[in-house]
């Protein structure tokens, strides 16, 4: 047991691994603060602050948008339409550290009534965004997304 606690603490310190300090953890919640910001201005000039340039995003329906152009383009067009005046709140956020430079974080949120594109009302819906965060250059950003319809479900 003591030669396996000696080879884990070895390759902590040899790969240059460090433990998240809170502040990375409120930076990682920040970053996540200004997308949930941004949504709900609908206003995403800053966006480059906050993603990376190969941000993916995966939408609700299983659309698939790679690379910050083709997510920024998405949600323009989405905030012009049918999510125009659409609000999302976050209800709770968990963030969990997979390694010193990625955070995984879980947010539950209630999206203010809109009405899809094919006709259907989503009136007070519940959403779970997982978001992937790396450090970059000493800035959180995200990398990727998945926002899906939370289950009614108990």
């Amino acid at each position: 047991m003591k030669r396996s606690l000696t080879l884990l603490v070895f390759a902590f310190v040899a790969f240059g691994a460090k433990a998240q300090s809170p502040e990375d953890e409120v930076a990682v919640r920040a970053t996540i603060g200004q997308f949930y910001l941004a949504f709900n201005a609908h206003d995403f000039a800053s966006i480059v602050k906050y993603t990376t340039e190969d941000w993916v995003h995966i939408a609700p329906v299983g659309l698939v948008r790679r690379g910050r152009t083709a997510v920024l383009q998405a949600l323009d067009e989405a905030h012009s339409s049918f999510l125009k005046g659409v609000t999302d709140s976050p209800e709770t956020m968990e963030v969990r550290f997979a390694t010193p430079d990625v955070a995984v974080v879980t947010v539950p949120s209630r999206m203010s009534t809109f009405t899809s594109p094919d006709g259907v009302t989503h009136e007070n819906e519940g959403r779970i965004r997982t978001f992937v965060v790396v450090k970059r250059l000493d800035r959180w950003l995200i990398m990727q997304d998945h926002n899906t319809v939370r289950s009614s479900q108990p």
